[in-house]
């Protein structure tokens, strides 16, 4: 009896788990973690919204994140030797951005994955012995 019990608790913790989450949910966290990991090509298009001109573009692998609090954005690059680059492009009243994803990555809704730099925990360099 306590197991079916255990059980029926089990179930609905579970459907309530997954109730609040939809497909395009999934799909674009899914999307928007490839892009963070620079394995997605975008082109960063910045315009000035009075005169209608393209102030600044960027394409390449690179994440990107809107400081609100500061209004400027803050974009990090991956170039073709590995190493970062961060640029701080200041936003205004008058400027806005639109960004664009150049290649498409085929994601799972259902698959979702943790990826840790261990560099970040682990302040070791391992060492290779023949």
């Amino acid at each position: 009896m306590k197991k079916q019990i255990l059980a029926i608790v089990l179930s609905f913790g579970l459907i309530g788990t997954f109730t609040g989450c939809n497909e395009s949910d999934r799909v674009s966290q899914n999307l928007s973690q490839e892009a963070d990991n620079f394995n997605v090509v975008r082109q960063l298009t910045v315009i000035n919204c009075i005169q209608g001109d393209v102030l600044f573009q960027m394409t390449g692998r690179m994440s990107i994140k809107a400081d609100n609090e500061d209004h400027q954005l803050e974009v990090i690059v991956e170039d073709s030797n590995g190493s970062y680059q961060k640029h701080f492009i200041g936003l205004s009243d008058n400027v806005t951005y639109v960004v664009e994803q150049k290649n498409y990555k085929n994601v799972s809704k259902y698959k979702y994955e943790l990826n840790y730099n261990p560099k970040m925990w682990i302040p070791v360099e391992p060492k290779n012995v023949d």
